[in-house]
């Protein structure tokens, strides 16, 4: 059953990722749902579940992390140099995230990861996608993104850390209120994931119990990660594309009834 688990959990999380609606929500209500045991299928497991998705990303976006790796000479000129200007701008966009998950991770953990906080943060989310729809002006691509706004969409992927809110959501919707079109803001915030993710996969193997202390622990755990990074690697392909012609709305309304459905299941239960 654990092995199935983690199966589930790791399709849920390489679909959710990338979609607008909160992977690290969805993990949480399938637990709770289906009362799969936390000891194993916890925050470390989730960890596992996010570096699946951040192969997917690595595998979809390689010409553009084998531009950002050329670039790296270039850092040194400033971020007006061309070849070096995403990774002033991925940098700049990182640094919210690494104060605030240094400061607040383990609030984070103890204090926000319910059911209930999810399901607030998923009506929310919604209720912002819609605004955003209805009066940004997303036309622009990346090279009209500054350092200042990139900053701003840092300060989104750090507000995610809240399960329910999605780094997706929150970093495509601010990179829309800045005028970005939908699938450039995707395209840069997926990129902007790469150090975030692969911090906190770092941070997490390095603490106590971090990672599998058995063969059957880290047959789950590889388990959930092989299958996130399958399902993530197809979910980000056609994402983009949807993005190119689409709108957001379709996830903000099943944010919404996600968040009714998690509401009348906890006042039943």
């Amino acid at each position: 059953m654990d092995l199935l688990a983690a199966a589930l959990l790791g399709m849920v999380q390489g679909l959710t990722e990338f979609l607008p609606i909160s992977s690290s929500a969805h993990l949480i209500l399938a637990r709770a749902f289906f009362g799969w045991d936390a000891g194993v299928f916890g925050s470390a497991f989730d960890v596992a579940c996010h570096v699946g998705t951040l192969v997917a990303v690595l595998v979809f976006f390689r010409a553009d992390i084998g531009a950002l790796v050329r670039g790296l000479p270039a850092l040194a000129r400033g971020p007006g140099y061309p070849d070096a200007r995403r990774l002033w701008l991925i940098a700049a966009g990182t640094v919210p995230i690494v104060i605030v998950g240094s400061l607040f991770s383990d609030v984070i953990e103890r204090e926000v990861r319910t059911p209930v906080v999810a399901a607030t943060a998923l009506a929310l989310g919604a209720g912002f996608l819609l605004v955003i729809e209805r009066l940004g002006r997303a036309g622009r691509g990346e090279e009209a993104l500054t350092m200042a706004g990139a900053f701003g969409i840092g300060i989104a992927q750090a507000a995610a850390l809240v399960p329910g809110v999605s780094r997706s959501g929150a970093t495509i919707a601010a990179g829309m209120a800045l005028g970005l079109r939908r699938d450039a803001a995707a395209r840069f915030t997926f990129l902007m994931s790469v150090p975030a993710i692969l911090a906190a996969a770092v941070k997490k193997g390095l603490e106590p119990g971090g990672l599998p202390q058995d063969a059957q622990v880290a047959a789950v755990f590889a388990v959930g990660m092989a299958t996130s990074g399958l399902v993530g690697y197809v979910t980000v392909k056609y994402f983009i594309r949807f993005l190119a012609r689409n709108r957001l709305d379709v996830f903000a309304w099943y944010r919404l009834v996600l968040a009714a459905a998690t509401f009348v299941w906890l006042a039943v239960t």
